[in-house]
């Protein structure tokens, strides 16, 4: 017998996603006066810079559009700083800027008080095992 649609990992990753997401809408643009997209722009490149367009859609799972219009709509609020690359005259590198690093640590500390909220019903036990088991989830399905 196959398993019943409910039960399958992917309907109930969705679910959860869409529960987390709905609450998220409203809390980032609280916290962080950014909407959801533009704050997911804003931390991504803060963990990460610096990055360029195209690595910032990859690690924000956005597409290029998207990560491009969210990192310009940054850059216009002056919270990113958009530079040519050196070795690449058409690339841009995206970092922080002053203000935007004031900005990244509001919507981090809102990250993790969600994160906290979301999986606060679980053991650290089971906090830790469940991190384990996405990361191998996450590099079994990522394309090589």
């Amino acid at each position: 017998m196959s398993t019943p649609l409910d039960r399958t990992l992917t309907y109930r990753l969705h679910q959860l996603h869409k529960l987390t997401d709905a609450d998220s809408q409203s809390v980032y643009p609280e916290q962080t006066g950014l909407s959801m997209s533009d704050g997911r722009c804003l931390t991504t490149i803060g963990t990460f810079e610096p990055l360029s367009v195209k690595e910032l859609a990859e690690k924000s799972n956005l597409n290029k559009a998207q990560a491009s219009r969210g990192a310009q709509a940054l850059v216009d609020q002056g919270l990113v700083r958009k530079e040519d690359r050196p070795d690449d005259g058409r690339g841009v590198v995206l970092t922080l800027t002053p203000a935007g690093r004031k900005v990244f640590k509001r919507a981090m500390d809102m990250v993790n008080q969600r994160n906290e909220q979301i999986f606060g019903c679980l053991s650290d036990k089971e906090q830790a095992s469940l991190s384990a088991m996405f990361d191998r989830l996450i590099s079994h399905v990522r394309p090589r």
